[in-house]
């Protein structure tokens, strides 16, 4: 099983066309896909600071005119935004992610997050910044690596991508230290080689499956959807109402994932990898789990990137929306009855 509607990485690089580099072609006011994003899926709980940020969008993504004017005019419509947003309005998206990085600092009474560093890179600390930042042919990757500046666009796509920088920054970091390591080594070509290439999938599609039962993850694996998802039904938690009995839960990482899910079809797929933990991780309130689940899979990853023959097939597919209780249908055991979307795939050997 493959990936559904996998997008092709969005971002410029030295061999790619540089056109989003143009501020004529980078929309600077929130169109009405945001309108779009049901803030209550269970699919997006897991995210840091969503109550602030979906406030802050609903609030824009609601407005008619986006101009300076109308928010003088109302200033109860964005009476939570931070200022220097009303008074430059491109950009937006960067902004309301840096204000979120700080209050989520603040609150952890932590520094902000930083890139880690690959060969003579300095740490960096993370930025949200202008997508017009991002010099004409200069990789993505390596000018967050030098700078810690995270080029944003004001689209769905780079709001989910920081979102998740939020909730795994130390995972993010991790990801943009392999792509720097493979681009030292073989620079920018026109293929970006196993390693950059498993980077993305992950990065674009991937989910984090969290288990207490090994079986669990194991079925997953396997392909064996009545082990992992169907008869395993009671042991797996509720996004909305966290059960510390749970054994099993779903956390989604890749910000394409996202961006499909404001649209959800049944064939979308994400690449998935298995975390087990002990039963306590399911008595953690959500942001602990979060911070336990950032250092976990940073570590996963790095043990996966490190391997010589690694390739993105090494991470297990998993019909986003059979995930229990994410989809209403899914409650319906004859969901799961697709055998095109919930394919027998490649039995490891016995």
């Amino acid at each position: 099983m493959t990936a559904t509607d996998l997008p092709v990485k969005p971002y410029p690089t030295a061999s790619s066309d540089a056109s989003t580099n143009n501020p004529a072609v980078c929309d600077s006011r929130l169109d009405d896909s945001f309108a779009e994003i049901n803030w209550q899926a269970p699919w997006l709980c897991h995210l840091n600071r969503l109550n602030y940020i979906s406030k802050t969008i609903t609030q824009l993504s609601g407005l008619n005119d986006l101009n300076a004017e109308h928010f003088n005019a109302k200033p109860s419509d964005i009476k939570s935004f931070n200022t220097d947003i009303i008074e430059n309005m491109p950009d937006i998206i960067a902004k309301v992610l840096n204000t979120a990085l700080q209050q989520q600092a603040d609150g952890l009474q932590q520094p902000l997050p930083q890139t880690k560093p690959a060969h003579n890179n300095e740490a960096q600390t993370i930025k949200f910044v202008s997508q017009n930042a991002l010099p004409e042919g200069e990789a993505y990757e390596s000018f967050i690596a030098t700078t810690g500046n995270i080029p944003t666009r004001d689209n769905l796509h780079d709001l989910f991508n920081g979102s998740i920088w939020l909730t795994f920054p130390k995972t993010k970091a991790l990801l943009n230290y392999y792509h720097m390591l493979e681009i030292e080594q073989q620079g920018i070509r026109a293929s970006r080689g196993r390693v950059r290439d498993t980077i993305t999938v992950f990065d674009e599609n991937g989910a984090v499956l969290v288990t207490a039962d090994p079986s669990i993850g194991e079925a997953l694996i396997d392909f064996d959807w009545q082990g992992s998802l169907v008869s395993t039904r009671s042991k797996w938690d509720d996004p909305k109402q966290i059960n510390i009995n749970s054994q099993a839960a779903v956390y989604i990482f890749g910000h394409a994932l996202l961006e499909q899910l404001i649209q959800p079809r049944k064939p979308l797929c994400a690449h998935s990898i298995v975390i087990n933990v002990a039963q306590d991780f399911f008595a953690l309130a959500l942001s602990e789990r979060m911070q336990y689940l950032d250092n976990a899979v940073a570590e996963h990853m790095d043990n996966l990137l490190s391997q010589d023959k690694v390739i993105p097939r090494q991470l297990a597919p998993l019909p986003i929306l059979g995930v229990p209780h994410f989809w209403s249908e899914n409650a319906n055991l004859g969901f799961y009855d697709d055998s095109y979307v919930f394919r027998s795939g490649r039995r490891r050997k016995k």
